[in-house]
């Protein structure tokens, strides 16, 4: 039963999200976390993993998410559901585009759906930054070290990010000066 529920969950966040990976966390952390499949924390590092990794986030979150619930074919299913609605629209999309691309409809449609697209990205944003910057809730007790740290290493990200730095040394800089942070926590705090 497990693995209908998995299927069907991330068949729905595949048929309803538009405009990629980041577009689709919002739901699929809203589904992942009423399923009561992970914690939000768990999410999150899974998130971190899934953008580190080789491959598109949603199809790696919807892999890591189906190993956490369901095993190996938990992830098979998983995967498939998400990958599924996208794979049959994109066949649709391909066989009539060229015919229709000039269409009033079609480019109206369009216009609607890029602005939706940039709201959801950025409802991701915001809702795993606040997960990010405040674990334990916004409380004073929660502007210590690593809300220190993961400002910094925000900032200094998205400055080199503006300045075209490539992603690999991004994530990988990120990584390291994460690590130099929890073992400058453990020691000195």
């Amino acid at each position: 039963m497990i693995y209908l529920k998995i299927f069907l969950t991330f068949l729905k966040i595949g048929a309803f999200t538009f405009g990629g990976g980041y577009a689709m966390l919002p739901l699929m952390q809203q589904e992942v976390l009423n399923n009561g499949w992970m914690s939000e924390e768990q999410l999150l590092n899974f998130i971190a993993v899934a953008e580190s990794t080789p491959g598109p986030v949603a199809i790696n979150m919807a892999t890591y998410i189906g190993v956490e619930t369901g095993g190996i074919l938990g992830a098979i299913i998983a995967t498939l559901g998400v990958v599924l609605p996208s794979f049959v629209v994109i066949l649709i999309v391909a066989r009539f585009y060229a015919k229709y691309k000039n269409s009033f409809i079609v480019k109206s449609c369009l216009t609607g759906l890029r602005p939706v697209v940039v709201g959801l990205i950025a409802s991701a944003v915001v809702s795993l930054g606040f997960g990010v910057f405040f674990p334990s809730g916004a409380t004073l007790a929660a502007f210590d070290f690593g809300f220190v740290s993961s400002v910094v290493i925000f900032g200094l990200v998205v400055y080199l990010a503006f300045k075209k730095v490539n992603p690999i040394y991004l994530i990988l800089g990120s990584a390291g000066m994460g690590i130099v942070s929890g073992y400058a926590e453990k020691l000195f705090f």
